[in-house]
C-alpha cells in the first residue's frame, strides 16, 4: 500500500477544500470556507512547531496522501485539549424518577442537560475520506494514525480522549434534533448555524441557548429517534471507534444529537498495544506481518500499514513502507496490530 499520514501542509490547501465540499454538512471540524480552513492550517503549523511538551490549545491536522500519484484522499484532527478558547458543549442524557404516593405511580423521565464535562479533554474528529478512496483498510489508517502521534507525543494530550459522530441529518440537510430544540432559539436552520459554528465556533451557543434541562418526553419523536444515533456514514466511525475502546456515556451533541464517545488514552487499543523497534534494514516485499507504522516526530511524522519483521526489539519493514516513513538504520519506529 502506497499511502502514508502525514502533516497537513499549506500545498494541500486545495485538496482539503475539495473534500470540505464533499462532506455534506454537519460536519464542523471540516467547513467548506476558504478562509476557515486557511485559519485551520495555520492553526496546525504552529501546534506542530510549538516547543512547549504540554497539552494546550492545539489542533494538529493530518492528511492521507498517496506520493507517488500526487494525491490528498483524506484528512483527520486531533485536538489537545478542547474548551480552552471557547466552551466546549454537550448535552447529558439523565433520568429524573419522581414518586406520587396519591397516584401509587412512580414516574421516569430522561432529561437533557447542557453542561461543559468535557473541558480539558483531548478530541479525535475531522476524520474525512474521498468517496473514492474508502476501501482497502485507508479509513483505518488515517483513524488510528492519530493515536500512535499521541503516543509519540503522550506529553502533549490530556489523559480522557473523545470523539463526536455526526448526528442524523435528513434528505434536505436539515437535522431533525436541531429543529426540535436549538432551531426555535437561535432563528436559523440547521446548516446555516453549521455552517456559522464551523466558522465562528460556539460561543453563539453560550449567549443564545436555554441553560434549563430540557425534558426528552416533550420532544417530538422524530428527534427523540436521532439522539445517539450516528450519521449512516459515520456507522464504521463507531466501529472503529468502539474496537479502540471508546462507549458511549450518554453525552450527545448539541447540534445533531450524535453521539459522543470516549477513553482513558493510555487505554486505547492501539495505544495500548503499540511497542517501539530499532529499524534494521528492508526485506523482500510480501514478507512480515501488517502492521501499522509510524516514525517521526511533530512535523517529521509519518504513518502507514506496512509488512513488519520483528526480532526481539529489532524489525525490519517492506521497502516501500520503509520509505514512507523515511527510515533509515539505527532509526526507531512504533508499531500495533492491525
Amino acid at each position: 500500500m502506497s499511502y502514508r499520514v502525514r502533516p497537513v501542509r499549506g500545498s494541500d490547501f486545495a485538496s482539503v477544500y475539495e473534500m470540505a465540499k464533499l462532506t455534506g454538512g454537519g460536519f464542523t471540524n471540516l467547513p467548506p470556507d476558504k478562509t476557515a480552513l486557511i485559519e485551520k492550517i495555520d492553526r496546525s503549523d504552529g501546534a506542530f512547531a510549538k516547543a512547549d511538551e504540554a497539552p494546550g490549545d492545539d489542533m494538529y491536522m493530518f492528511v492521507l496522501e498517496d506520493p507517488a500519484a500526487g494525491l490528498v484522499r483524506g484528512t483527520c484532527q486531533i485536538f489537545s485539549m478542547v474548551g480552552q478558547r471557547q466552551p466546549f458543549y454537550s448535552y447529558r442524557k439523565s433520568t429524573l424518577t419522581q414518586h406520587s404516593a396519591e397516584l401509587g405511580r412512580t414516574f421516569r423521565n430522561e432529561m437533557l442537560s447542557l453542561t461543559t464535562d468535557y473541558e480539558g479533554c483531548s478530541e479525535v474528529g475531522g476524520l474525512f475520506l474521498h468517496p473514492d478512496s474508502r476501501a482497502g483498510g485507508l479509513g483505518m489508517l488515517l483513524a488510528r494514525s492519530r493515536y500512535l502521534f499521541i503516543k509519540a507525543h503522550r506529553a502533549r494530550f490530556a489523559d480522557r480522549v473523545l470523539a463526536e459522530l455526526r448526528g442524523v441529518i435528513d434528505t434536505a440537510g436539515g437535522s431533525p434534533f436541531w429543529d426540535a430544540i436549538a432551531g426555535r432559539f437561535f432563528g436559523m436552520n440547521f446548516q446555516e448555524a453549521d455552517a456559522f459554528n464551523g466558522v465562528h465556533g460556539t460561543q453563539f451557543i453560550s449567549d443564545l441557548m436555554p441553560k434549563t434541562p430540557i425534558y426528552v418526553p416533550m420532544l417530538p419523536e422524530s428527534a427523540r429517534a436521532v439522539m445517539s444515533v450516528p450519521h449512516p456514514s459515520g456507522r464504521a466511525a463507531m466501529r472503529m471507534l468502539e474496537a479502540e475502546g471508546f462507549t458511549h456515556e450518554d453525552y450527545i451533541d448539541i447540534f445533531d444529537g450524535g453521539p459522543t464517545v470516549e477513553a482513558t488514552t493510555d487505554e486505547i487499543r492501539t495505544i495500548r498495544e503499540a511497542r517501539a523497534l530499532t529499524f534494521t534494514g528492508t526485506h523482500e516485499d510480501g514478507k512480515g506481518k501488517t502492521m501499522l507504522a509510524a516514525a517521526g516526530r511533530l512535523k517529521d511524522y509519518a504513518c502507514c500499514f506496512g509488512q513488519v519483521c520483528i526480532d526481539d526489539d529489532r524489525a525490519t519493514l517492506d521497502t516501500v513502507s520503509a520509505g514512507l516513513l523515511g527510515l533509515e538504520r539505527g532509526d526507531t519506529f512504533e508499531v500495533s496490530p492491525r
